[in-house]
């Protein structure tokens, strides 16, 4: 019965908080709420006392007035309240004689007065029983839950992609049309919402307010914070759908997805050499410029590249925990470790054979599209992969 009548609570609330949008008569559909006005009416007071007045209500009254109010929910929820108001004159528009004391902005409604005032005292009354977030709103809850129960009821006419709540949808759609209205007075740098802007201006104010409670490492987003928790707490909810390998972030996702697609997305613009990371492109252009910043102890020489200077010295400070044997690069460990592993992540689309290296993809590829670069000096044969052109080189040689 408690949990009945908090359910009912807290849906009679959120029509309460939402009646103020009801203004035109052509919205004949919605007349029968007009019977509760009178209840609508009660919400103008204070949170507390209609806790205490529903009793008054009876239990079949709070229950009927929910039903209708999912009604209203579900119609009118994140759709811009200007649309909802009817033109008025000034004597029929309602005098705001509720003002806030922390900021003197002023309402006409008590209960627009008491949403407000959660922005200064942080209350946040309504909570998602999925993941215990709270929201100062019950509408903001509304479309929290869309997140849960994975609903995206609106959708772009440009590409179809679906979104939970419409102002993600009008967001997106900037990006069909180049729309960048919110500008970085610091560098110039312009944004598609004012979300993004407010968490590009942290770069330059330096401020860092969300702090992580097990190291104690702070950063500027709240994202960056939810990302940085998956360290210590192991998570990683991005999968790939071709190995199943698992990751911590999308960015690394995207990056994995690329060692099976073959794509490099970043090009120089000096060679037109391309690279599938923008970290392998930065390290690339190093020795476009001349700058040598690495220098051997032993010798004096200078290089470019970190590697580069590994390579010269003959340090390999990357071992294979199961056979011992060390590597000069982490990413030549990583490719030897898959001996071990057995994992193949480079598949052939036309045969659907898997490949530990991309290396042996591109060889084997050339045996669907017929070419053939590896030629033998003795008798002209020619091959498509170099370990055939090798085994054929002993009938030569007798070896």
């Amino acid at each position: 019965m408690c949990s009945l009548l908090t359910g009912c609570l807290l849906s009679y609330l959120f029509a309460a908080e939402l009646f103020r949008f009801i203004q035109l008569p052509s919205w004949s559909k919605y007349a029968q709420i007009g019977s509760h006005s009178t209840i609508m009416e009660r919400a103008e007071i204070n949170q507390h006392s209609t806790v205490e007045n529903v009793g008054e209500l009876g239990e079949d009254s709070i229950c009927n007035m929910a039903t209708k109010s999912k009604v209203i929910q579900s119609d009118i929820v994140d759709r811009p309240r200007e649309k909802f108001h009817s033109p008025q004159t000034g004597n029929e528009r309602k005098k705001k004689q509720h003002k806030c004391e922390e900021c003197n902005k002023q309402f006409s409604r008590l209960v627009d007065l008491t949403i407000h005032t959660r922005t200064h005292t942080g209350e946040k009354p309504y909570r998602c029983e999925e993941c215990g977030k709270q929201f100062g709103q019950p509408g903001v809850l509304t479309r929290h839950m869309m997140t849960h129960t994975g609903e995206k009821p609106y959708k772009c006419e440009e590409c179809g992609k679906q979104f939970s709540q419409l102002g993600n949808l009008k967001t997106h759609m900037k990006t069909h049309t180049g729309e960048r209205p919110y500008h970085c007075e610091e560098c110039g740098s312009q944004f598609s919402s004012s979300d993004t802007l407010k968490r590009h201006m942290l770069t330059h104010t330096d401020e860092r307010p969300y702090q992580c409670e097990t190291c104690k490492r702070r950063f500027s987003q709240q994202g960056h914070l939810r990302t940085h928790m998956r360290i210590h707490t192991g998570e990683k909810p991005y999968r790939c759908e071709e190995c199943g390998k698992r990751f911590s972030t999308l960015g690394d996702l995207k990056k994995h997805i690329r060692t099976h697609t073959g794509q490099k997305p970043y090009r120089c613009e000096e060679c037109n050499k391309h690279f599938s990371r923008l970290d392998s492109l930065k390290t690339h252009m190093q020795t476009h410029t001349g700058e040598k910043r690495y220098g051997c102890e032993e010798c004096g020489k200078q290089f470019s590249l970190l590697m580069t200077l590994k390579a010269h010295t003959g340090e390999k400070p990357y071992r294979c925990e199961e056979c011992r044997k060390q590597f000069g690069q982490l990413c030549n460990l990583k490719k030897h470790m898959r001996t071990h592993t057995g994992e193949k992540l480079y598949r052939c689309e036309e045969c659907g054979k898997k490949f530990r290296q991309l290396a042996h993809l591109k060889e084997h590829m050339k045996t669907h599209t017929g070419e053939k670069p590896y030629r033998c000096e003795e008798c002209g044969r020619q091959f498509s992969v170099s370990c055939n052109l090798k085994r054929h080189m002993r009938t030569h040689t007798g070896k």
